[in-house]
């Protein structure tokens, strides 16, 4: 800046017009935007910048030094103020010669007055700001409270005492601002997107009202997090007295917003309820080790104990959670171990309830005996169940099924339990299925899920979970549908996607095999191409031409959501081509001889059963199966079966571990769950599924502690087929629930390309 002058701005507001075409058509808007009027002042004489005229001294020579004056506007243009003559859709009847961002926003206007004229006047520039600028701005440093008090503070015991409030604010010299409505109303504008978007859109802060015309700004990295923080807790209402309400479950929150303040060293004051806040530190905090119970009749690994630990530490806490630990890692041993504990703690007073699919139910029975003798079980099923469930009274444990527990709601309902489990867990994540309503009925003081595949399809899935095991934690559905599920699985958004695990964490505890087992011996997967030729490979190309063509009409008629049962079953044959022909009920199909990945397998099998292997078979078609089965016996190859239709489940496992049969076909959905099959060191997946961990649950049939041997575990699939392409679809299934386990990063259902990527050609 020159010493021959001082840059003099003048800040105000006015209306402009602003002329926009929309085709034919001409609109003119009005708008109120900050404008700026700049003069240099020689020594006392005022020149308005936009004068062109040069000043003569006494003696009749020009002393206007143009050439600052420049460097002055380059400098007001880096802050962003924009020419006015430069915007030929604007048009304005006042003096300006600039206006603050033409495409900006409150939060822009009050970045100026907070940043940018302070470091004006630093400069030694004059700003004068006219009284009834709309953007004005706190000088004073405020001072942030948050005040949480239980949703009844005159009776923190009445009805809700679980359940507490959240007053955010500030005090400005004495009087206290509560921010809540102004940053929920934010957040409701974001309607889901990225808070970081939004807080990047306001580039240096977010402005806050406090008063006509005041505002507060914030910091954007400070707001980011604040912003966060409060879409975790709110779920669309604020209380009559102005407050967030929100369950004890999601207290961690708090700790969170503490955090936001020491982004740039301020401190958060934090005052009223301390319960909320206090439970929150205990749960971040380490724990003792638990030891294992005295009359278990095992002895736990380390990783099992600590599992142990965390159950201990969950039910000390009052909350439940989600035990996801890999298949084959013993989710059974520390659930026994844990209720084991709690009897011989004294904590047992009423019976624990564990609900697993109807096949497990003996499973439990048995180990629970074997582990834990000193537990009394009772097991509520078969046809003549209602007239001993007098007994229940007496155990210490309850198993049952979940077709018992939707057909006997009424009964199971008539007491009250200390903790209930689901194994297998996943069957309840369709919120709307029987299953998942009527264990939601069931009244425990804890709750366990245990599930090896929390995240199958979708994150709705999740939801369901952990809205049983801890309600509220997540909010309602819609709730969760918009500020997370939509914005990770549609938007692909990451900072959604690593919010929602921060939040889940401490309730999810999730171990890899390979992280864990280190005893376990290495597993390969092999990934198997298969050339489809000849007359197959033209079968293929017939039924994929005319299902693409009468798929796109369907959408084109329908839409993508109605027309999804005729999509999959298109799919579907184009699947059961690649598999075998024979699978195909059209006349054609009749006709074709040739089957590559039919022949594959067997050359497969046999090359493996000369190198001593034993091996497992899975097929999502039971009709596979049977071919599979003739070919077998074709071969004189021992072998058993199990599928939906096997009526002694034990039977067909005993016969392959007893070594009477060398290969197991098994279908994919009847072999998932309840089985240990470790004499078997070859899986083979006959075809690809669309849900990656569905398949991973297979090959760890085998793959699990106890395993002495490598696992090899082959994908045969059709090259070029729909095959291979569900198999790139299925990565971004494992994406989502890696990066919510805490592995990884988003994906999920099928969208219009994708499902042309589906019918593509061949090869294609």
């Amino acid at each position: 800046m020159s010493d021959a002058f001082v840059p003099v701005v003048r800040i105000f507001a006015d209306e402009v017009v602003i002329h926009r075409t929309e085709g034919l058509e001409s609109l003119y808007e009005t708008e109120k935007v900050p404008l700026l009027e700049l003069a240099f002042d020689y020594r006392g004489r005022i020149v308005m910048a936009s004068e062109d005229s040069d000043l003569e001294d006494g003696e009749g020579s020009s002393f206007r030094n143009r050439k600052d004056e420049a460097r002055v506007r380059r400098l007001l243009e880096s802050f962003g103020a924009i020419p006015l003559d430069v915007l030929d859709e604007w048009a304005t009847s006042v003096q300006a010669d600039y206006v603050v961002r033409c495409d900006g926003n409150v939060h822009d206007f009050c970045a100026f007055s907070a940043y940018v004229v302070p470091q004006l006047r630093t400069m030694g520039w004059r700003v004068d700001i006219a009284k009834d600028y709309p953007f004005r701005v706190v000088q004073s440093e405020p001072r942030w409270y948050a005040n949480v008090e239980s949703s009844d503070p005159e009776n923190p015991e009445a009805q809700r005492p679980d359940w507490f409030g959240l007053e955010l604010g500030v005090d400005l010299d004495g009087r206290r601002v509560n921010l809540l409505p102004a940053l929920l109303e934010l957040i409701e504008r974001a309607n889901g997107k990225a808070l970081a978007e939004l807080a990047a859109a306001t580039r240096k802060c977010l402005a806050l009202p406090v008063g006509e015309g005041l505002f507060l700004p914030v910091p954007a990295e400070r707001a980011r997090a604040i912003l966060r923080v409060l879409a975790e807790l709110w779920e669309g209402q604020v209380s009559p007295k102005g407050k967030i309400e929100f369950p004890q479950v999601r207290a961690p929150a708090l700790l969170a917003l503490d955090e936001a303040f020491k982004v740039d060293g301020e401190t958060l004051h934090v005052e009223g309820d301390g319960r909320a806040r206090a439970w929150a530190e205990l749960l971040t905090q380490p724990v003792a080790t638990a030891t294992p119970p005295v009359g278990l009749q095992a002895q736990l690994r380390p990783y099992q104990i600590e599992g142990l630990t965390w159950l201990q530490n969950l039910r000390e806490r009052g909350c439940g959670g989600v035990l996801a630990d890999d298949m084959g890692l013993g989710k059974t041993l520390q659930t026994i171990s844990h209720l084991l504990k709690e009897k011989e703690g004294g904590r047992l007073d009423r019976p624990a309830m564990i609900i697993a699919p109807t096949s497990l139910v003996p499973n439990w029975d048995r180990e629970i005996k074997k582990f834990a003798p000193q537990l009394k079980v009772y097991c509520f099923h078969g046809p003549d169940r209602a007239e001993s469930y007098h007994l229940a009274a007496e155990a210490d444990i309850i198993v049952t099924s979940y077709p018992v527990v939707c057909r006997d709601e009424e009964l199971l309902g008539q007491r009250k339990y200390h903790m209930v489990i689901l194994d297998e867990a996943q069957t309840i994540k369709n919120l709307r299925s029987r299953a998942h309503v009527a264990c939601r009925k069931i009244d425990a003081e804890h709750r366990i899920a245990l599930s090896g595949t929390p995240v199958e399809n979708h994150l709705g899935e999740l939801w369901a979970l952990l809205d049983f095991v801890n309600p509220g934690l997540l909010g309602d559905e819609a709730h969760f549908n918009r500020f997370y599920r939509v914005p990770v699985e549609k938007g692909k958004n990451e900072e959604r996607l690593m919010a929602l695990r921060e939040v889940v964490a401490p309730y999810i505890l999730r171990r890899m095999k390979r992280d864990v087992a280190k005893e376990l011996p290495p597993k390969t997967e092999v990934m198997r191409p298969i050339e489809l030729r000849g007359s197959q490979r033209e079968l293929y190309e017939s039924i994929r031409v005319a299902a693409h063509a009468e798929v796109r009409k369907l959408i084109k008629k329908k839409g993508l959501a109605a027309s999804t049962v005729p999509i999959l079953g298109a799919l579907t044959k184009l699947r059961q081509v690649c598999c075998d022909p024979r699978l195909v009920r059209i006349s054609t199909a009749g006709q074709v001889r040739e089957s590559a990945k039919y022949q594959m397998f067997f050359d497969l099998v046999e090359k493996q059963l000369s190198g001593g292997h034993r091996i497992l078979v899975f097929s999502q078609f039971t009709s596979m199966l049977g071919l599979l089965a003739n070919g077998l016996k074709e071969r004189k190859i021992p072998f058993t079966e199990l599928t939906g239709a096997t009526m002694d489940r034990a039977a067909a496992v005993d016969k392959f571990e007893s070594g009477q049969a060398t290969v197991f076909l098994i279908s994919l959905r009847a072999g998932g769950t309840g089985l240990t099959l470790t004499s078997a060191d070859v899986v083979i997946h006959y075809d690809p599924w669309w849900n990656p961990a569905i398949q991973a649950q297979a090959t760890d049939r085998a793959y699990r502690i106890g395993q002495k041997k490598p696992v090899i575990s082959y994908h045969l699939f059709a090259a070029g087929s729909v095959e291979e392409r569900i198999l790139g679809l299925q990565q971004s299934k494992r994406h989502v629930a890696d990066a919510i386990l805490g592995n990884a990063t988003a994906g999920s259902g099928l969208t219009e390309n994708e499902i042309d990527v589906l019918f593509a050609p061949l090869g294609a």
